[in-house]
């Protein structure tokens, strides 16, 4: 399923989620002029669990130890990893910044990064992968999207066999199916080769993500008040 818009708008104008697009989008345009070096950057600057969690590497600089805890979130394997992390944001990510405001945004979505970090380190702690991808801060995006607008109106296509629909669906609905998919997905990862990204993604990236950025929603009272009417629009 692929979200086309939904129909809340930001409560302010918003920079950060554009400034997050941007950089995000920035970072990949080096990779490409990285050419054969590319795989060897990965390593480097990637989050590889068995690094993190090896005592001896802690005293290693903070470009190859710590660096990659914030730069793995603005590393992208390829253009449709990109671009499917950045519409989500986008979709997405606006309302969230519009109801914390610019800064605690910004601290938000970098919070939900690393918990998504911390989340993928233990269902594969051995593993020397490196693990890239905003698409864990994204989901932590989403899973405060859930708690906060859950009666918002999401404009989705819908491919069925050969045939595309286009459903308006409730975010509860929508933003509840992706969170029940990528813990199934990570779940089916640790029965089988016994955790780790072992398809390509890192499944438990995305469900910590996401149920930190719940749970913070969710602790927060008084963020969780209705969009005003006026925000809301068609979204057809």
């Amino acid at each position: 399923m692929i979200p086309l818009r939904d129909n809340i708008e930001a409560e302010r104008r918003v920079w950060v989620n554009w400034l997050l697009i941007a950089l995000n989008v920035a970072a990949f345009l080096y990779e490409l002029s990285l050419g054969p070096l590319l795989p060897a950057f990965f390593q480097d600057h990637g989050l590889v669990p068995a690094r993190v969690l090896n005592a001896h590497a802690w005293s290693m600089s903070f470009e190859h130890q710590l660096g990659p805890l914030v730069l793995h979130m603005f590393l992208h394997g390829g253009w449709l990893h990109l671009i499917g992390n950045m519409w989500f944001l986008h979709i997405f990510g606006d309302n969230i910044e519009g109801r914390l405001g610019h800064f605690d945004y910004l601290l938000f979505y970098l919070g939900c990064g690393f918990a998504a970090a911390a989340g993928q380190v233990l269902s594969g702690p051995e593993s020397f992968t490196p693990m890239i991808g905003a698409s864990g801060a994204v989901a932590g995006v989403l899973g405060a999207y859930l708690v906060l607008f859950p009666r918002a109106r999401v404009l989705t296509l819908v491919p069925i066999f050969i045939f595309i629909q286009f459903l308006e669906l409730p975010a509860v609905v929508f933003l509840g199916f992706w969170g029940l998919m990528q813990f199934f997905r990570g779940t089916a990862d640790l029965v089988g080769a016994g955790g780790g990204a072992t398809d390509g993604v890192a499944w438990w990236a995305h469900v910590a993500g996401f149920v930190a950025g719940a749970l913070f929603m969710w602790a927060r009272p008084a963020l969780r008040r209705p969009a005003p009417r006026w925000r809301q629009r068609y979204v057809r």
